[in-house]
């Protein structure tokens, strides 16, 4: 059965023997319809580089298969609740990489959704009633009303789009940590999370600085407003920045690679390193004595919340902020080039929106 039962997606069947990449477009069905859900027709999806290590099997979790990924999703709302109050038939909207939560513990209380023990993965997810939830790569998402968000009128549906996830999961640390005019920011990594921090840490007012091990980096780095760039695969490449940084924001997957000591040192007296890029492999051993020289402290987050999500997007609409965007037609193919160029990191600057939906889906209302 078609839309409103089920959504028309591209969804990944077999992950084993290099499939993962494969996708197949199938219908697969959509939660029980209730009083807070908002149905939106997509338009434009983010890739982002969850999906590739949910589908490859890189953070070692078993998922659930049919599955379509995706969790920057954009597009035109079609069917609301009863009791939504925010958003109408009509209105361009977005959801990130959750869709729903309890809303009733302590955490959601305390606009700490994203922590919430109950929260619902946008793909991947079991609903209370069992459904699965699917993702973005598909012609319809169905939402909580709390977990959908207006999109400003000035924001190209393709450039708006990731910062539904990788733009919000850089935004709220940085806020978090209180990035800010008077503080230092190093971002380490510079991709498709990275120079999300870049933008966000230079439009708080923060003095902003990129490490990369990629010297290819540096004309990006200044042009995206990074005061300086510094090169980490030089030899004792930190002993210059000793005590430097207030707040690191890691936004690279390699990090079990580093000599994390070097990155520390840094740091200002009770400066915090903290990960938003995950790796799929372990990070190497470290002795808790690496915190002593400077007090420092190590942390990670997952996405933000509610209020975070619409500040960032205010942000982005009266500095104009637009991520570096590539677009790529949606199809079995367009999905499979997507995932495998974040894959290999091919040479992509620095996100992938799958658009032209309309082109495969139809006009849906």
């Amino acid at each position: 059965m078609p839309y409103p039962e089920t959504t028309d997606a591209f969804a990944v069947t077999d992950i084993k023997n290099g499939n993962w990449s494969n996708f197949t477009r199938k219908e697969l069905p959509l939660k029980k319809f209730e009083d807070y859900d908002v149905d939106i027709a997509i338009e434009a999806c983010g890739v982002c580089a969850s999906d590739v290590h949910t589908i490859t099997g890189g953070w070692g979790e078993e998922i659930p298969l049919p599955l379509c990924v995706g969790h920057e999703v954009i597009g035109k709302v079609v069917k609301v609740g009863s009791k939504v109050k925010n958003l109408k038939v009509g209105d361009r909207a977005g959801v990130g990489a959750q869709i729903g939560a309890d809303l009733t513990c302590n955490n959601c209380k305390a606009d700490q959704e994203n922590y919430c023990p109950n929260a619902i993965d946008t793909y991947g997810a079991p609903h209370p009633d069992g459904t699965i939830a699917q993702g973005g790569y598909s012609s319809h998402i169905r939402a909580h009303e709390y977990f959908t968000f207006k999109i400003p009128e000035n924001l190209e549906t393709s450039i708006a789009a990731p910062m539904l996830c990788a733009g919000l999961t850089t935004f709220s640390p940085l806020k978090r940590l209180g990035t800010g005019k008077g503080k230092k920011v190093a971002i380490v990594g510079l991709g498709g999370l990275g120079h999300f921090g870049v933008l966000w840490s230079v439009a708080l007012g923060a003095e902003t600085y990129v490490i990369s091990h990629s010297d290819s980096k540096k004309d990006d780095a200044l042009k995206l407003g990074a005061k300086e760039f510094i090169s980490s695969n030089k030899d004792k490449w930190f002993e210059p920045y000793a005590f430097q940084f207030d707040i690191i924001l890691n936004c690279a997957d390699a990090t079990d690679k580093f000599n994390l000591p070097d990155y520390f040192s840094t740091l200002k007296v009770n400066g915090t390193f903290h990960m938003v890029g995950f790796p799929d492999n372990k990070l190497q051993p470290l002795d808790a004595k690496a915190f002593a020289p400077n007090g420092c402290y190590m942390g990670a987050s997952h996405i933000g919340n509610r209020p975070e999500m619409e500040e960032m997007f205010e942000l982005a609409s009266k500095q104009n902020i637009k991520s570096w965007v590539e677009t790529i037609d949606i199809s079995e193919e367009g999905c499979k080039q997507a995932v495998e160029r974040v894959y290999k990191n091919d040479n992509v600057r620095f996100r992938l929106t799958l658009v032209n939906f309309d082109k495969v889906f139809g006009k849906r209302t």
